[in-house]
């Protein structure tokens, strides 16, 4: 007779409170700053013991990385950018234009919940250098991330000859930055949508067809 596997109710009760915590701690950061918001604040703003936050999250440091880290990914799942579905499935677009496209659709979700948080990571790393230490591996991880996507880029039908792996990496590297998309959408009052076509339409410019006068 197959077992029927019961679902673990006490893990689901940690994965909501974990949520719930992670939720709460956005807020207050976006809303006040790292330095200025307590534990004890979040704890409240969470509806749990300020003793459990300590429990999951030993101290804020680990909390704050957890909470960009989950605004990175969209959820709390352990799967790094370059496993996420999105990404596999762009860099498996048989043209380079359709490449971009999915690449820029699934980028603009990522920047539209991360962005915000680029002012919260610079002021927190300011007052306290071990928060960026807290991202090991040495250089920007969108590099990493953006020179997989050029990899996969390069050679395709629509790729414009004589681009490099390198080149290619350093266009999506800048122009599909956090910075710019604050810029425009924040600073010149784009809707994400806009900047996306913008976006696709700038990098398809750079990275496509033939190179201008020929």
């Amino acid at each position: 007779m197959e077992t029927v596997k019961r679902p673990d109710k006490r893990a689901e009760r940690s994965r909501r409170t974990r949520e719930k915590v992670i939720e709460a701690a956005r807020e207050l950061f976006v809303a006040q700053g790292y330095g200025a918001t307590s534990l004890q604040q979040v704890a409240d703003r969470a509806g749990v013991a300020v003793q459990t936050v300590y429990y999951v999250f030993s101290n804020k440091r680990t909390l704050f990385k957890d909470v960009v880290d989950t605004s990175i990914a969209g959820d709390a799942e352990p799967v790094a950018t370059m496993d996420r579905a999105w990404f596999r499935d762009a860099c498996a677009a048989p043209t380079a234009t359709a490449q971009l496209r999915a690449h820029v659709s699934g980028t603009l979700g990522i920047l539209g919940r991360v962005a915000p948080m680029i002012p919260l990571i610079e002021a927190a790393s300011a007052t306290d250098p071990e928060i960026a230490a807290q991202w090991p591996g040495g250089g920007d991880p969108r590099l990493t991330v953006q020179r997989a996507a050029a990899e996969a880029l390069v050679g395709k039908p629509g790729f414009r000859a004589g681009v490099s792996v390198e080149r290619a990496a350093d266009v999506l590297f800048g122009l599909l930055s956090p910075q710019l998309y604050l810029l425009f959408v924040d600073e010149r009052g784009w809707s994400p949508d806009e900047w996306g076509d913008w976006a696709y339409a700038t990098l398809a410019a750079q990275l496509c067809g033939d190179p201008p006068g020929e």
